[in-house]
């Protein structure tokens, strides 16, 4: 069961195919932008497993966190919208008090967003806006 936690939307001004080959470079360790499910290395000791399709990449990991960036055609480019879930299988109750309540999450959230949009369109050198 996921619940949502958070959610923020963005245009990119590029067709959604390279959208999402910028989006698996700033993402992925290594920037691979390959299709299908996989597991990585993020960091030292813990892995997250990662979703690939044509018009999502998803990661999870951590005994909650669940990441989905989901690509769409828009009449200015390709809309992009992130939305985090708490996908706790156990502990579900705990994820709130681990996390503060998420107290600032949304903030936090739209402003590394904001910073990650804006990282994809210097890649490929378009403008990007939040909507």
């Amino acid at each position: 069961m996921k619940k949502l936690v958070a959610e923020v939307s963005g245009v990119v001004e590029a067709p959604a195919a390279k959208v999402r080959a910028a989006l698996a470079r700033a993402l992925l360790p290594g920037g691979r932008d390959v299709m299908g499910r996989f597991t990585v290395a993020d960091m030292p000791g813990h892995t997250s497993t990662v979703e690939v399709t044509e018009d999502v990449i998803a990661i999870q990991g951590g005994w909650w966190y669940r990441g989905e960036w989901s690509l769409a055609p828009h009449p200015e480019g390709t809309l992009v919208v992130h939305r985090v879930y708490n996908v706790a299988r156990w502990g579900r109750w705990g994820v709130g008090l681990a996390n503060r309540f998420f107290v600032g999450f949304e903030d936090t959230t739209r402003g590394s967003f904001a910073d990650g949009l804006a990282r994809v369109g210097a890649d490929l050198g378009c403008r990007t806006r939040l909507a």
